[in-house]
């Protein structure tokens, strides 16, 4: 046969051995054949069939008086996948004029059992370059490839746990706390993949070890939640030696630690490693990795072990620091806020603080709620600008002096002003943002100022939330060194049921969200949230911690009750400053509100005209600002009494104006739209009431 252009000396001694032509050939073939486990084939193209030689045969463990010369009687034994890859390969060395080919293949041996087989050949062409003859050899491949398959395990199965100590290590980093630690060991697969059942580990404090992890179910020794360094445990031998200990037999356990064995030996451990935790040359622990179903360690295995727990106490370390520098900065917060929250008769109330958890930066959020009298409390919800210790001190100062001027009794305007004065001579370069509500649980009429703080949200009964524009100023600090201390009071209504909500911007700031976004976020959350004031305060900083926003989180949430038994309810008191244009704007409007609510019906527009008349009068014709007093008086039918005093004893007389004159109207105006009226001395000074009929 003319082999064409492929196969050369090689090809052509092959061919004749296994064609019987080279006797020397074949008697070197047929020994290789022994010892190799190897054959020959001879596969005519033009008629198809496969001449095979009983070595070959054996190599597919095929029963040569089964196998009829055409190679699909081979197909019981390969694989059919290994078969449709290996015709891929031929039928490919044939269309591009290869002049050999080789692979590896995977044959199903009679018992079962699987093997691996390599077979090669050499292609031969006519004088045209078409294949017409393909000999070659087919031989037992499984000791070969099973000692490469072992070297590449252990390659493979040292880059595994190595990648294991590497992502353990990452995961560690984002580890805060002490329990994050030990949480992320029991979940990751650090401990499957290296085979270990379970841990335990355990942190020195004050020359004992306390036990933080505890190992597997029942594991728990009595006595050991506490033990000393120098007691004859693995981890305390660990710590005193700062030498890991490898304990590779179940007897070596025991004859190591006898009065620990006894009491683990029936959770079916075969192997254990303890590690000293060493951080900066001192230890601060020990880990215990606990096997099940191996015995001794490999030096590999002892090396990233040993690497292991060098990075577990370096987390270790870094999370007992910032717990420490988290407590401290925390009790440095809370003791900036107040105490205890007053009990408000007529109200529910509920506040939060969240801290962002970012280790010792302490922010300025705050709270606070202010007893005022007659039925009144003042709402305050602020955040200084930063996260540190300056930030908390700034807010201690101004959470106080906000108190003082609001139990003063001044507008909240006048409150949120002097605020920013007292916050720009405090020679600090931090603002704050701020936003105060008075309250007046009787009539449920409220004045809310705004210093560059968000916008409050009014909660429904039915569960309903709505936010509440309110005209604001400057932040506090900022108004003051600008000279714009303009603070504009928004006066609302608050009816039972519905609930005023305070609250600081790291409630709504949502990462690639603008403002507008965050706050119909937090009404669609109220709004589903639960009705009870505490468990919907517990259930926004629940979701704001899973959410993991990196600002801290103040809130005030007060609901307005019945009025029925609320100190002052039917009464309103109010000053008005003499030259403050704000303050006497804000009373008529608290005086409007009031009227309204306590159901005054169509006297309402008289008895706001005539309050506002004795509130002018008290103004233009006395040294001093006016008190202004009004209050629902019991029996029947109802009446309702307007009081303002002063401190001008001078009686006001009742005149005629001249015909161009614009005064002197007021005291006839007072007499023709009241019931009754009439002048009292009080003190120093004096009140002009008068009173309505209203109904019932």
């Amino acid at each position: 046969m003319n082999a064409g252009s492929g196969g050369g000396d090689a090809a052509e001694r092959l061919r004749r051995a296994l064609a019987g032509e080279d006797a020397g050939a074949a008697r070197l073939l047929a020994s290789s054949g022994r010892v190799f486990r190897m054959g020959g084939f001879d596969w005519d193209l033009v008629t198809g069939t496969m001449a095979m030689d009983a070595a070959a045969l054996d190599v597919f463990d095929m029963d040569p008086a089964q196998y009829d010369g055409r190679p699909e009687s081979l197909g019981s034994r390969v694989l059919p996948d290994e078969a449709r890859r290996l015709d891929t390969l031929v039928a490919q060395a044939l269309k591009d004029g290869s002049a050999e080919y080789g692979a590896y293949l995977r044959i199903r041996r009679r018992d079962g059992v699987h093997q691996w087989t390599h077979t090669q050949g050499i292609v031969h062409r006519d004088a045209d370059g078409r294949p017409v003859r393909i000999i070659g050899v087919v031989r037992d491949a499984t000791h070969e490839l099973s000692e490469s398959a072992a070297r590449l395990g252990l390659d493979e199965g040292r880059r595994r746990r190595a990648g294991v100590v590497e992502g353990t290590t990452a995961a560690l980093a984002y580890a805060r706390t002490v329990q994050d630690v030990i949480d992320l060991l029991n979940d990751s697969h650090a401990l499957e993949h290296f085979g270990a059942a379970s841990l335990v580990m355990g942190l020195l404090d004050a020359g004992r070890i306390h036990l933080v992890a505890e190992g597997p179910e029942g594991a728990f020794v009595p006595g050991t939640r506490f033990t000393r360094v120098d007691e004859p445990y693995p981890m305390s031998e660990v710590i005193r030696t700062l030498r890991p200990r490898f304990i590779e037999s179940p007897r070596d356990f025991a004859a190591s630690f006898p009065v620990l064995w006894p009491h683990i030996s029936g959770l079916g451990i075969t192997a254990a490693v303890y590690l000293p935790l060493i951080a900066q040359a001192r230890p601060i622990g020990a880990l215990g990795l606990l096997y099940s179903d191996k015995t001794g360690f490999s030096e590999d295995e002892r090396t990233l072990l040993v690497a292991l727990g060098s990075s577990i106490a370096q987390s270790l370390q870094r999370a007992m620091l910032y717990e420490q520098e988290h407590d401290l900065a925390e009790g440095l917060q809370q003791a900036m806020l107040p105490r205890r929250i007053p009990e408000v008769p007529g109200a529910q109330t509920a506040v939060r603080y969240r801290s962002a958890r970012l280790g010792r930066d302490v922010g300025g959020d705050w709270y606070d709620l202010i007893p005022l009298p007659d039925g009144r409390v003042g709402a305050v919800i602020g955040d200084v600008q930063g996260h540190d210790t300056h930030a908390a001190a700034v807010m201690g100062q101004l959470r106080i002096v906000l108190r003082a001027y609001a139990a003063e009794g001044h507008t909240p305007s006048t409150v949120m002003a002097r605020a920013s004065v007292f916050l720009h001579e405090l020679d600090t370069d931090r603002f704050a943002t701020c936003t105060y509500a008075e309250v007046d649980l009787g009539t449920g009429v409220v004045q809310v100022v705004r210093a560059g703080h968000v916008d409050p949200l009014i909660r429904e009964a039915d569960g309903h939330c709505r936010r509440i524009p309110v005209e604001g100023g400057l932040p506090l600090g900022l108004s003051a060194e600008f000279g714009r201390l303009d603070y504009p009071a928004t006066t609302l209504e608050l009816d039972p049921g519905q609930t005023l909500m305070l609250y600081t911007d790291g409630l709504v700031e949502k990462p690639g969200a603008d403002l507008d976004e965050g706050l119909q976020w937090l009404s669609a959350l109220v709004r589903r949230g639960p009705a009870d004031l505490q468990e919907l305060a517990d259930h926004l900083c629940d979701v704001v911690a899973d959410r993991g926003g990196e600002d801290d989180v103040a809130i005030l949430l007060l609901r307005r009750e019945s009025a029925t038994g609320v100190p002052g309810a039917g009464r309103f008191r109010q000053h008005v400053a003499q030259s403050d244009p704000e303050a006497l704007s804000s009373a008529r409007h608290m005086i409007r509100a009031a009227v309204r609510a306590w159901g005054a019906g169509e006297r309402a527009d008289e008895i706001e005209l005539v309050a506002d008349e004795l509130m002018t009068n008290a103004l233009m014709h006395t040294d001093g600002g006016a008190i202004v007093t009004l209050r629902i008086l019991g029996g029947s039918p109802r009446r309702l009494r307007v009081e303002v005093e002063d401190r001008s004893s001078a009686l006001p007389r009742r005149r005629e104006a001249g015909e161009a004159g614009v005064s002197g109207r007021g005291l006839l105006l007072v007499d023709q739209l009241s019931d009754v009226w009439g002048v009292e001395s009080r003190g120093s000074g004096k009140c002009v009431w008068c009173e309505f009929t209203v109904p019932a």
